[in-house]
């Protein structure tokens, strides 16, 4: 197959999706029949709640779902071949992934911008709320961990003498951008200026700081030193108001993400490899040198933000549906946004196809930069940028992994405060008593940011490996938990039953494996504690799964929502 031929295909597709069934959906669900103004105004509060223009609160959704998922994930269930993922990537894009986020988003904006816990809450019960929220909590203190982790990583070594220029380069990148960004929300919120005047000097800014950047390291510290102030730094953005920090980086942000999309066509556009070295299907299952690799459910697990991820459930209801201008904006930022992300799963197996040509397979970043690199490089005239294009991509690569972080610790810590709330109640309606200090969000940013910190300086990959299915259960559970609101109001939600059912599936069985193969392990002895928490929080999920599938059933089935647990 010529890579060329299949990203044109998949495109087509794409756009054929979002046209008709983007379109269907907005009309059973009554999009844009609301005449009351969005959460983002009635509750404008200037720190979370604050009206964002569609382009800008795009930069902020495509940047919080996007980040490293769409490249790493096509990249680790390659071993299946590319037709497997590639159709994945299509059918769980459009009818999946694309419904899941826009159903999330438009389920919190009909309930005061309030995540899909709130959702839960008002539609099925408080023990469903309850359970879900802890559970939501504990996935991202765990995604805070592994992303705070990687930036610092990315940052320094292990010693201040280890690192890299490459390291010092790509940290002051970073720290210079976000002080770009900065002065891009000021000038723009603050100041008025023109919001495309603004963007042009925003993006010549971003060339610059990445030109001194590469040129100009002065900071050198060990991956510890790093991992304290990207400690601080989070808790900082946590609770700075989204207007001067979260809006604007991710706004400039989603242009590196542009860019790159740009430069992947060009690449296979210009040099349209066939992916010979790629094989069409690999068969149902693989040994990849660590055991049987079984295609269910490990395809539906690993591929994750290029098809459906329940993380995305969390920032369109977490952050996005508390800056929407307009409930018209809805179906391009939440459907649009995931299958804008489909194409750069797309563009990433096009990508695994040219690497494995040239033998580039030292991990999922030399995969993806050297392989696009590669192709842009087979382009006539164009094998001088080769170097330079590389290094560009793995920037931005990792810049996306600082953009997740940030909006992983916002949304953990409105977690933590919507646990302690009752059921229609808001933060603010939170006035005396102990919950007056659990809903603060001062309070709530301060025990997430300690418990992701520690646990990203304490072993968090020895637990890693079960984000993916608690990653997909979140999906499945969200998934849920719009269907039932749609059906409490009358509305058609038909479309979220099979996807529903089959991302549960999907988890138990991945999760019923995981308890397999880490016995195993236990049992043969020498196993450190890895194993035996693996054992005990997949046994958890499942259970969590099947309580909430049972009430879930039970609101579908019409029965008396209950008051209270």
């Amino acid at each position: 197959m010529n890579s060329l031929v299949l990203l044109i295909i998949c495109m087509a597709v794409l756009i054929v999706g979002y046209i008709f069934y983007g379109g269907w959906l907005c009309k059973q669900w009554g999009v844009g029949e609301s005449k009351e103004e969005t959460p983002a105004h009635l509750m404008e509060d200037g720190v979370d709640y604050v009206p964002a223009k569609a382009p800008v609160l795009m930069g902020h959704h495509f940047s919080s779902i996007a980040g490293a998922g769409p490249i790493t994930g096509p990249i680790n269930a390659a071993l299946f071949g590319w037709l497997p993922v590639t159709l994945w990537i299509l059918i769980g894009g459009i009818f999946f992934g694309g419904v899941h986020d826009f159903g999330a988003l438009f389920a919190s904006l009909r309930h005061k911008g309030q995540s899909i816990g709130e959702v839960i809450s008002a539609n099925m019960s408080r023990r469903a709320k309850r359970l879900f929220i802890i559970f939501a909590y504990l996935t991202l203190i765990l995604v805070v961990a592994a992303f705070a982790s990687i930036v610092a990583g990315t940052f320094g070594a292990a010693t201040a003498a280890e690192t890299s220029d490459a390291q010092a380069s790509v940290a002051m990148v970073s720290v210079l951008f976000i002080l770009i960004a900065i002065v891009f929300g000021f000038l723009v919120y603050r100041r008025n200026a023109p919001m495309g005047i603004a963007s042009v000097v925003g993006v010549l800014a971003i060339v610059l700081v990445m030109a001194v950047g590469m040129n100009f390291h002065p900071i050198y510290l060990s991956a510890k030193t790093w991992m304290w102030i990207v400690g601080i730094y989070i808790a900082i953005a946590s609770v700075t108001p989204v207007w001067i920090l979260l809006q604007p980086r991710d706004y400039l942000s989603s242009f590196l993400l542009y860019a790159m999309l740009i430069i992947a066509f060009v690449g296979v556009v210009g040099a349209h490899p066939n992916l010979d070295e790629f094989p069409v299907f690999a068969g149902f299952a693989v040994d990849n040198g660590n055991g049987m690799q079984y295609m269910f459910p490990v395809l539906f697990t690993t591929v994750a933000c290029g098809a459906i991820s329940g993380f995305h459930s969390l920032v369109s209801s977490g952050t996005t549906s508390k800056q929407l201008d307009k409930e018209s904006d809805a179906k391009p930022i939440a459907y649009g946004g995931m299958l804008l992300e489909c194409v750069l799963a797309v563009l990433t197996v096009c990508a695994i196809g040219y690497a494995r040509k040239i033998g580039t397979t030292a991990g999922a970043t030399d995969i993806f930069a050297g392989g696009i690199a590669g192709m842009v490089a087979a382009i006539p005239g164009l094998a001088g940028a080769q170097n330079t294009l590389y290094t560009l991509l793995v920037l931005t690569y990792s810049a996306f992994c600082l953009t997740s972080l940030d909006t992983a610790t916002r949304l953990a810590r409105f977690m933590f405060q919507e646990f302690w709330l009752e059921p229609g109640q808001t933060v603010n309606d939170v006035k005396e008593g102990y919950k007056k200090l659990m809903v603060n969000p001062y309070f709530a940013t301060i025990v997430t940011v300690v418990l992701g910190v520690a646990l990203g300086m304490s072993g968090y990959a020895k637990i890693w490996p079960l984000f993916g299915a608690a990653n997909q259960l979140l999906a499945g559970i969200g998934l849920l938990a719009v269907a039932a609101w749609l059906g409490r109001i009358g509305r058609n939600n038909k479309m979220f039953l099979f996807p529903m059912a089959f991302m549960i599936v999907v988890t138990i069985c991945s999760l019923a494996l995981t308890v397999k193969n880490q016995i195993g392990a236990i049992t043969a002895g020498s196993a450190d504690w890895g194993p035996y928490a693996q054992v005990v929080i997949a046994a958890l999920l499942i259970v969590l799964a099947v309580i909430l599938v049972i009430e879930g059933i039970q609101t579908l089935a019409g029965k008396t929502k209950k008051a209270a647990a």
